[in-house]
């Protein structure tokens, strides 16, 4: 991933969700239209190996793992796939994403291989990098010989003791559970630290003042806020 030490990046959590729908390309595209630097959304695999974008596991009570892409898509034809995103990314060089690789462990169905493919695919990979709450996901990716960065997502701090096994170089805590000392913890341990979801600029403010890389979150006026003089 390129280096995400230069600045603080501000990142639209799941593009720009209270402009457009959620994780659509609509909103991707308004999130970087306005300035951001990057995007996260959630990807799962659909049951015929397609990476989809979309939050939950499961659309209108049906699993998203269980539906082909095709019978999704008429469920929902504002859905994208990863590939579209990377596609809206060459229009946007210098924009990073942080891809959230949605799990439920302890099982696979074969979606950390499915990224890995993916990834490997697409020339400018080195402008994303994958999260996960699900350590077992990681420590897969990384078995399956993906080279990129990765990132811990938690809302639970006892998950960190799985943080040394999983081959992150980065944590993804909600911004709840972050201190001054914290920060600085994760720094001195050369681990970078993105949080989430960061909608008021006095927060946002705050954990800059901290040492954070990155803010995700819904309002991209309040995230670039930040760099108005």
């Amino acid at each position: 991933m390129k280096d995400v030490t230069q600045k603080t990046q501000l990142l639209g959590h799941r593009g720009s969700p209270r402009a457009a729908k959620e994780n659509t390309i609509d909103s991707f595209r308004l999130a970087l239209e306005a300035g951001l630097d990057g995007l996260e959304l959630d990807l799962h695999r659909t049951r015929d190996g397609v990476l989809a974008i979309y939050h939950d596991f499961d659309l209108e009570g049906r699993p998203i793992s269980g539906l082909d892409w095709a019978e999704l898509k008429t469920q929902a034809p504002w859905m994208p796939c990863l590939e579209e995103v990377f596609e809206l990314a060459e229009a946007f060089p210098q924009a990073l994403l942080n891809l959230e690789l949605k799990s439920q462990p302890p099982d696979s169905d074969g979606r950390e291989a499915a990224l890995t493919q993916a990834l490997k695919a697409w020339p400018e990979r080195e402008r994303a990098w994958v999260s996960s709450f699900d350590p077992l996901a990681l420590i897969r990716l990384r078995k399956l010989g993906y080279e990129g960065t990765l990132a811990l997502l938690y809302s639970d701090e006892v998950v960190l003791e799985l943080l040394p096994c999983t081959g992150a170089t980065g944590v993804h805590p909600h911004y709840s559970l972050l201190t001054e000392g914290k920060v600085a913890a994760f720094r001195e341990q050369g681990l970078f630290v993105m949080t989430w979801t960061v909608n008021n600029q006095d927060t946002a403010r705050r954990l800059v003042e901290w040492g954070v890389n990155g803010l995700i979150g819904d309002l991209p006026s309040e995230l670039l806020a930040l760099r108005i003089p």
